[in-house]
């Protein structure tokens, strides 16, 4: 597996943020939250959590259908809950080469296309998100006098909508004009290292790939609709993982922690986004919404770690009937990479 500077930087934040989310709190009265949990709701919050991943394969098809028009379900959810275990156990978020790296092995998916529909999900996933996002931030009964590090949270938010922004009119300018890009990257390329320029050229036709999908408007339309389903129905596990824990908050307090724990686990983590999930859920509910701070710890590791263990599980299941090893899965990236090399 590969330990680089990424994989360091990861666990040095993770540590860093669970030192700063537990230094002013009493771990004691965190645990006696947890005692008392209701456990029946938190059972539900996992099952609902965990029945997303069905809802990402089912989506996943519309994403693969210019390269593969009749991809198997059950390959797709294999290959869903490998890439989440890889992710929730190996450093440096190798989790996205090896979904891409085990569907190409169980369906025949060249591994750059795979990898490139995983990206444009990445981008609708972001346009579901964040646009949910903005129904609890605009819903009466959001705290608009809230403050984040000292700065009015609706501060924050403007320029979450300035870069989603940007990133829109970024992917039209690429399906517009995917060749004109290629050609620029290329020119580019040539001040790189040549690993560096091989790497950025892969990537990013590899993010073409992809793109073929957002060019028929069906498949956009199918795969953004199925986007903001799979994120409402993923807020109401929040939901009821704020019943589990005594939080007095509602299906709209859930879409909001749910954004702000999206844009978290966006940093650099160690594996299974340890800290930053964490860090997320304070801002979102202790800092915006007044929910004490031992509850709100309470609820971040018991629906994260109940979250954790059943993808892990599936994905270490389904990898070891594919007769994949942690080693092998480790290395997806470099296999991703090898693999692209012997297409182009």
């Amino acid at each position: 597996m590969k330990w680089d500077w990424k994989a360091v930087l990861g666990i040095v934040i993770s540590a860093l943020l669970i030192w700063w989310v537990l230094s002013d709190v009493d771990i004691a009265e965190v645990w006696s939250e947890v005692r008392h949990a209701h456990w029946g709701y938190l059972i539900a919050a996992v099952a609902v959590a965990t029945s997303g991943f069905l809802v990402r394969a089912l989506r996943w098809k519309l994403l693969l259908h210019p390269l593969k028009a009749d991809t198997g379900l059950s390959n797709r959810f294999a290959a869903v809950n490998i890439g989440f275990a890889a992710n929730n156990l190996l450093p440096a978020r190798v989790g996205e080469f090896a979904r891409a790296w085990s569907i190409s092995k169980l369906e025949p998916v060249p591994v750059t296309g795979a990898l490139g529909s995983l990206v444009v999900e990445r981008f609708l996933d972001a346009v579901a998100v964040f646009s949910l996002l903005a129904i609890a931030v605009l819903h009466p009964s959001f705290p608009v006098a809230a403050t984040v590090a000292g700065r009015p949270i609706g501060s924050f938010f403007l320029v979450l909508v300035a870069g989603l922004g940007v990133l829109l009119a970024a992917i039209l300018v690429l399906l517009l004009l995917p060749r004109l890009f290629l050609r620029i990257a290329r020119l580019f390329s040539r001040l790189l290292p040549d690993r560096a320029a091989v790497l950025l050229m892969e990537g990013l036709e590899s993010f073409l790939a992809g793109l073929v999908a957002l060019r028929h408007p069906r498949l956009l339309i199918g795969a953004l609709l199925w986007s903001f389903g799979f994120w409402a129905w993923n807020a109401v596990s929040f939901w009821l993982a704020f019943l589990a824990f005594g939080i007095d908050q509602g299906y709209v307090t859930a879409l909001f922690v749910q954004g702000i724990i999206a844009l978290g686990v966006a940093v650099p983590s160690a594996p299974g986004f340890f800290g930053t999930f964490h860090a997320a859920a304070v801002v979102g509910l202790a800092e915006v919404y007044g929910v004490g701070e031992s509850r709100t710890l309470a609820f971040a590791f018991g629906y994260h770690l109940g979250g954790f263990i059943p993808v892990t599980a599936m994905g270490l299941w389904y990898a070891g009937r594919m007769g994949l090893s942690m080693r092998e899965l480790g290395h997806a990236e470099e296999a991703v990479e090898a693999e692209a090399g012997d297409t182009t």
